[in-house]
């Protein structure tokens, strides 16, 4: 028997408006990062358009979304709240999944429960919420990680650290021992040289053997606002390691992409596992929603 499951991907919504910039909460890199947003990122990330791709995978019938991070720009408690309305918009903690990205964790909140107001998105309740977590959905197994941190203004880098990735470890070979199909889901790039010092995972050469050595069939992250796939050989196979677009982007500046999200069909059997990737989002400025890629990624 054979079970055929589909995964959309979303990452780097970044919602707007922005909402509660209060002087309790201004600091240098919210200021630094309200001129970043005033000058040109605001015009790039437009809520229409992350909707506009959210009801296109729900007209698929879709069976999950997974959504890697930086639902928020400033990390701000009425953004928080207004992207957790966004979220009930579209369903359930049983439909999404959500991880948070460095946008997530961006500054100072005080006392503020911050992303943890998303956690039946993450499958637990706000004070019980630990990284990783795991999700069963089908043949899937979610593993959730958490690589956002407070950085100093001009840096977008994250980690890890230390018991997130014993803990990992373990839960992939678990898993892969128990015939999932393990989908790792974290922010920014896992692999070393995937962007630039200033934005990267800090320990991803450590990250890099942890996968090496325990394996999964797919990595899915986000971050650097462009769709990218590469493969990293595993003691029991290669991991395809798959990063997205931003899933709100109406303009494409610099390195950055229009917006678009990742379409995964797992079909599983009891002798092996296929997984193709379709691309969809905007091809042009007309702003229609159209399948750009097709893919076959297990088998390679």
């Amino acid at each position: 028997m054979t079970q055929t499951f589909t995964l959309a991907h979303f990452s780097d919504l970044h919602l707007s408006p922005i909402v509660g910039l209060s002087p309790r909460y201004w600091t240098a890199k919210r200021a630094l990062g309200f001129f970043n947003w005033q000058r040109h990122r605001r015009h790039v990330h437009v809520p229409a358009v992350a909707k506009a791709l959210m009801d296109d995978a729900l007209s698929l019938n879709i069976d999950h979304i997974a959504i890697t991070g930086d639902l928020v720009n400033f990390g701000l408690p009425r953004e928080y709240e207004a992207a957790l309305a966004w979220l009930q918009n579209f369903g359930t903690g049983d439909r999404i999944t959500v991880i948070p990205g460095n946008h997530d964790v961006y500054s100072w909140i005080g006392a503020d429960q911050g992303f943890t107001r998303w956690a039946a998105y993450m499958g637990a309740e706000a004070e019980s919420l630990v990284f990783p977590f795991v999700r069963r959905i089908g043949p899937l197994a979610l593993i959730g990680l958490n690589s956002a941190i407070l950085t100093r203004p001009g840096l977008a880098s994250g980690r890890l650290g230390a018991a997130q990735m014993e803990v990992v470890g373990d839960l992939l070979e678990r898993l892969g021992n128990e015939g999932a199909v393990r989908v790792v889901l974290i922010h920014h790039p896992p692999l070393p040289g995937m962007t630039h010092p200033t934005r990267a995972l800090t320990d991803a050469h450590h990250f890099k053997r942890v996968l090496e050595r325990s394996g999964a069939e797919l990595v899915l992250y986000g971050h650097n606002h462009v769709t990218r796939l590469d493969w990293l050989a595993a003691q029991d196979g290669a991991i395809a390691i798959s990063g997205a677009a931003s899933a709100s982007a109406a303009l494409a500046i610099g390195h950055d992409t229009l917006a678009s999200y990742g379409v995964y069909t797992v079909s599983k059997s009891d002798r092996d596992v296929r997984i193709t990737r379709a691309i969809r989002g905007i091809a042009s400025d007309s702003g229609d929603i159209v399948e750009l890629s097709d893919d076959v990624l297990i088998p390679r």
